[in-house]
């Protein structure tokens, strides 16, 4: 490995550890400040830097709130929105292009930069770990993490034969979760992140 690319792979690895570690701390109220350092790497901070250009990324999942004021039969929707890296990760796994459509909206509002409280990273939110395990480099480039993510959802698919619900539920708390309750846990979080990610799966069919 040439010089260049070793220091840009140890500066990645420190960005997303950084990321994991400040999004842990992080409560539902605060911001994650994303700027360029002076060296040019991609750095995160929950202080407002000062004399540069920076972006603000709210931390949470867009429809795990259970008091979410959002009208989800009538949302706007965003189907054109990465629609070629959406198609291309539908055909290659196998996947409804529409639920991943779905699940990018009711995770991160396809926003690509956001971060969560638990750390998860990116359009579909995965978590460092789970970004490594699915070979995504970069969570924050969206053509890698819709790739990644669809690989985890073609994956649940064949382990739930198919059962959507019990998919949206393990993407978001978790497999151990399911099996520990042997179905749909009886989180509030979870429990309404099932219901929206179906109406937004039924309102991208019919769409396009």
């Amino acid at each position: 490995m040439s010089g260049l690319n070793k220091t840009f792979c140890l500066a990645m690895m420190f960005s997303l550890l950084s990321v994991q570690t400040l999004a842990s701390n992080t409560d539902r109220n605060s911001q994650v400040f994303k700027y360029q350092s002076k060296t040019g790497v991609t750095s995160f901070s929950d202080i407002e830097p000062i004399d540069m250009y920076y972006e603000v990324i709210k931390a949470g999942c867009y429809a795990c709130r259970v008091s979410s004021q959002v009208d989800w039969y009538n949302t706007k929707l965003y189907p054109e929105q990465y629609f070629d890296e959406i198609e291309y990760a539908s055909h290659l796994y196998q996947v409804d292009a529409n639920l991943i459509r779905a699940i990018i909206h009711a995770e991160s509002h396809f926003r690509k930069d956001v971060i969560s409280k638990q750390g998860a990273l990116g359009l579909m939110q995965l978590m460092p770990e789970t970004a490594k395990e699915l070979g995504v480099r970069n969570p924050f480039i969206a053509e890698q993490n819709i790739r990644g993510g669809t690989k985890h959802l073609a994956k649940l698919f064949k382990k739930y034969y198919g059962d959507i619900r019990l998919v949206a539920a393990a993407y978001n708390s978790g497999e151990g979760t399911v099996k520990k309750y042997n179905g749909v846990p009886p989180y509030p979080e979870t429990k309404v992140y099932i219901e929206r990610v179906e109406i937004l799966h039924k309102r991208y069919r019919q769409s396009i």
